[in-house]
């Protein structure tokens, strides 16, 4: 009886918390208060939803922690404008308040993403506490509890920062968009389009996974969410098809990863980062697309040389619908997604406004025909479901509110930055890949938000300082910082499929860093062909840019598969090297070189090299 009564609560405040941010852009709220609705609304749900105790159910201490939630944000809520007249100077309610708030975003933390985030706020904590105790690299003068929790709880500086900011005002609207194109069955359209598109060509189910997760990619924003979500079909009938359970699992893992870096939604990242920088969300997600497109590019292509060196079928004729006839049952259910396109790159709304008016076009575009019509039922679930859908990050964001809180505090971010800066020896090569290689560690095991924000903040500075654009230098930091999702040791993402494939979770991981390794070399495309970034550059570059990425990737995946037509040679593999270096290049004699170079690979594969070197003239005839 109890566990129906939470379920009931849970469900009402799910719903009740969609309703006031779709309220949100019509009928505006101060940010403070917004924040506080949204964080102790987030907490409530999070305590009723995730038990102590993984697999147990919902018990006293569950429901006595999401109330303390809901008083203690109702405390901020309701004193505001005190809280904020003694600034700097909390009163004792102020400070236990403020400390319990802490505890609570990590415990809820700990249940809704994860230990290791934990740890890190914890460690970060600690830093800011026991500063004058530390190496003199990362030093600081120490700082008080009281100074630690007035900033954390009573600022926009800390836990009510940057992050919830984001999650409280974009990212939500744009998962409950998500969770209403699920409910209008638009997944099960776009599954039906990449399946009469590419069904039956060589690997067709494999290609299937690759678009369906770049589709769902660019709702979700998780890795996890769409491996399991796309991965329950699409793996077994790779395995159907010939494929090995751990190539099948490695298409999913490495397709459903690219989800973070495809706009619009980026893991929440474009939102954060709009805010971070004061670049405008639009110009972001222009500037992300096309290294999203070239990373899916090189997937789909990987998994295209896979099948030819398998001799890998697709689907039968009876197992592929007509694109005319799936465009017939479902294509008015594109248009929520042309909604939301119009109005951010043509009327140029604002996300939250743009993010709101297209839910409404899929509730009116959906009734249109009775199968994907909504009842009043599924239309009250989307709610529920956006706003739990949206829990995982909230947590994440305001657990990383505290990362920001401590790093402006103590100054560590400018610290760090230096430090690379250093160890980097003014040399641009050697601090990307010192970032990287920071941003990887710092990902692990921590979702592409907080990931995101962790690394923005302590290592971003550093490419700017070196002259990489604002903009460059944060999609560099979010592109390295959710590696993790498919590299071992950690690689969530691929861990994930492995279980749905029944195959090896490490050789899986393996298998998915080789189909999707472009996600660790387009950073570098773009900084160092910074017309793929779109954004101030004239449209004869960015298609110069485009061609020279697309061949050197296209020269990069024949490489790692060792197959092009047929198996390479070693001298082949030598020239396709030389030819994906001289496109990096950019410059027209090298990239006229490797054109030469990919060419003349191509034309041995084919057999057609070897006649052109055997072809003589003919002699003339004897007298």
């Amino acid at each position: 009886m109890l566990q129906k009564v939470v379920a009931i609560i849970a469900t009402v405040l799910a719903i009740g918390m969609s309703l006031v941010h779709l309220r949100q852009p019509l009928y505006p709220i101060d940010p403070w208060s917004i924040r506080l609705i949204h964080l102790g609304l987030g907490m409530a749900i999070v305590f009723l939803t995730f038990s102590v105790v993984k697999k147990r159910k919902i018990g006293v201490v569950d429901i006595l922690l999401a109330t303390i939630a809901l008083v203690a944000n109702g405390y901020i809520l309701l004193f505001l404008d005190d809280i904020i007249a003694r600034s700097n100077i909390p009163s004792t309610m102020d400070l236990v308040v403020g400390g319990t708030l802490i505890i609570l975003v990590l415990e809820m933390t700990r249940r809704a993403v994860g230990l290791p985030m934990v740890i890190i706020a914890v460690v970060l904590l600690l830093y800011a506490y026991f500063g004058n105790y530390m190496p003199e690299l990362v030093a600081h003068k120490g700082h008080s509890i009281s100074r630690i929790i007035d900033i954390q709880s009573l600022f926009m500086e800390g836990i009510y920062g940057v992050p919830i900011g984001a999650s409280a005002s974009f990212v939500i609207l744009f998962i409950i968009f998500g969770a209403f194109l699920q409910a209008t069955k638009t997944g099960d359209f776009f599954m039906a389009v990449a399946n009469s598109l590419v069904g039956r060509t060589k690997g067709g189910p494999a290609k299937i996974a690759v678009f369906v997760s770049a589709f769902f990619g660019t709702i979700s924003g998780s890795s996890i969410a769409n491996v399991v979500s796309t991965g329950a079909y699409t793996i077994p009938l790779m395995k159907r098809t010939g494929y090995s359970p751990h190539f099948a699992a490695g298409v999913e893992a490495s397709a459903s990863s690219g989800g973070q870096i495809m706009p619009p939604v980026m893991g929440a990242a474009a939102f954060v980062m709009s805010e971070m920088t004061g670049i405008p969300y639009i110009t972001i997600c222009l500037g992300a697309l096309l290294p999203a497109v070239l990373y899916f590019a090189s997937v789909q292509f990987a998994v295209h040389l896979e099948a030819l060196k398998a001799g890998l079928k697709g689907l039968s004729k009876e197992e592929v619908p007509s694109l005319w006839q799936v465009l017939k049952d479902g294509g008015h259910l594109i248009v929520p997604l042309l909604v939301l396109i119009f109005l951010l790159a043509v009327m140029r709304f604002s996300p939250m406004y743009a993010a709101v008016w297209s839910i409404v076009a899929s509730v009116v575009i959906s009734s249109l025909r009775k199968r994907t019509r909504m009842t009043p039922k599924e239309f009250l679930r989307a709610l529920e479901m956006g706003a739990k859908g949206a829990l995982v990050v909230i947590a994440a964001c305001a657990c990383a509110g505290i990362f920001i809180g401590v790093i402006n505090l103590t100054g560590l971010g400018l610290r760090f930055a230096s430090i690379l800066t250093e160890v980097g020896a003014g040399s641009l090569l050697v601090t990307l890949i010192l970032t990287m290689a920071t941003c990887y560690i710092l990902g692990m095991g921590v979702p592409t938000t907080a990931a995101y924000i962790i690394c923005a903040v302590l290592a971003a500075p550093a490419l700017i300082h070196l002259g990489v654009p604002v903009l460059t230098a944060h999609l560099f930091v979010l592109y390295s910082a959710v590696l993790a999702d498919i590299t071992p040791p950690v690689a969530v993402a691929a861990f994930a499929a492995a279980g749905i494939a029944k195959a090896d979770p490490m050789r899986t991981a393996v298998t998915a860093v080789r189909i999707g390794w472009m996600k660790f070399l387009v950073p570098y495309y773009f900084v160092y062909i910074p017309a793929l970034i779109i954004v101030g550059y004239e449209p004869l570059a960015i298609l110069q840019a485009l061609i020279v990425t697309s061949l050197s990737a296209l020269a990069l995946s024949a490489l790692l598969q060792k197959w092009l037509v047929k198996s390479l040679h070693y001298w082949e593999m030598i020239a396709l090297l030389a030819a994906a270096a001289g496109f990096f290049h950019a410059s027209l004699v090298t990239s006229i070189a490797a054109f030469v170079l990919l060419a003349i690979v191509f034309l041995s594969q084919t057999g057609k090299l070897r006649k052109m070197v055997q072809w003589r003239p003919s002699s003339s005839k004897k007298i």
